[in-house]
């Protein structure tokens, strides 16, 4: 029975230590409270419930002499690479120390005891379901705040004097494009499918942010970064049952109405506009005109990119009312030189951002 208490000991050790690198990650990684104050309130709750036991397990203690220690030191098959591999090995660690505690105190009669402890791995389970949703998000959300500044770029071959998107894609890129957007509307798909491959590749490659416009299916084929969406177009709610919660969603917006709805609906990002009138999309609407980016930048927390007929004689007044990221199309596709006409663009955003 003395093994039995010290196997108990190990394993309430064991869940108390997974849970506080877990309340770490959330306290000083994604700086979340309620998220810590939840995780340290069940690691109290598990030590002090089994405290009536705790003469025992101290007793019965005999880390000196754990066989275990050893076999830890010669295996190396415990290494993490990221935050969410360390926070997937802590909690499948608390989990598996709570079932050895549930069913080590049926063993010792403590049959009330068990079943509390049975409901504790259970709440693990939904934590960390919880735990991972939040993580993603705020990841996705900081990664969307650095990016969605300055120029975001879109791709259109019939606007790109002779050039392929290929062609296009690589001077964004080499003039410091962080997130460019495939639009091809007249394509088949699989020319599509086919540029988007390779657009993907070099995008990875230069850890440029990669959206395809439209083609959920595109782009969960060759695991673009996100998708856009427009407003005839699949409802945003399908389409993360599809992608799942990492990939970025974006929907164009013309109105205070659409971007509310874009917000409850859980996209990642809006496009705001079109400001000015544009030609570079066929049947698209009026202007929106400048009052509607007032709206969003007062009013929507998401991040957000104006667009629409924003050329480089016209930005300043863009800029001027406080847009921090936008898109110009014709603008820098159908430039002689796309390397230098983004850097005149660049140089126009205040603080020195894209």
């Amino acid at each position: 029975m003395n093994n039995l208490y010290r196997v108990l000991d190990a394993n309430i050790n064991r869940a108390s230590e997974g849970l506080r690198v877990l309340e770490d990650l959330a306290r000083f990684c994604y700086d979340d409270r309620p998220f810590s104050k939840k995780l340290k309130e069940l690691r109290h709750g598990i030590r002090k419930n089994i405290s009536k036991l705790l003469p025992n397990l101290i007793e019965s203690r005999d880390s000196a002499n754990d066989v275990g220690l050893k076999t830890s030191m010669e295996l190396d098959i415990d290494r993490k690479t990221s935050l969410t591999e360390l926070a997937q090995a802590n909690f499948k660690r608390i989990q598996e120390a709570l079932r050895t505690i549930e069913e080590s105190l049926k063993v010792v009669n403590e049959n009330e005891l068990s079943k509390l402890y049975e409901g504790y791995r259970f709440e693990v389970y939904s934590i960390e379901k919880e735990y991972f949703k939040f993580m993603v998000g705020g990841n996705k959300r900081n990664r969307l705040n650095e990016i969605m500044t300055g120029l975001y770029c879109i791709t259109s071959e019939e606007h790109s004097k002779g050039r392929s998107n290929i062609e296009v894609v690589e001077k964004m890129i080499k003039a410091g494009i962080r997130i460019i957007q495939y639009r091809e509307k007249k394509k088949s798909l699989l020319e599509k499918y086919n540029e988007c491959q390779k657009i993907r590749e070099m995008t990875l490659a230069s850890n440029v942010t990669f959206i395809v416009n439209d083609n959920v299916d595109i782009a969960m084929m060759v695991r673009a970064d996100g998708v856009h969406l427009g407003q005839d177009d699949l409802p945003i709610e399908r389409v993360r049952e599809l992608v799942g919660d990492e990939m970025i969603i974006g929907v164009s917006t013309h109105s205070p109405k659409q971007a509310e709805d874009a917000v409850k609906r859980g996209a990642d990002y809006i496009g705001v506009g079109p400001l000015y009138r544009t030609y570079t999309k066929e049947n698209v609407c009026e202007p929106v005109g400048l009052e509607y980016l007032d709206y969003v930048i007062k009013n929507i927390k998401l991040p957000y990119v104006a667009i629409g007929g924003i050329k480089e004689h016209n930005m300043d007044e863009v800029l001027a009312r406080g847009a921090g990221c936008i898109s110009m199309v014709t603008e820098i596709v159908g430039a002689d030189d796309i390397e230098q006409k983004i850097g005149r663009v660049k140089s126009k955003f205040s603080r020195g951002v894209l």
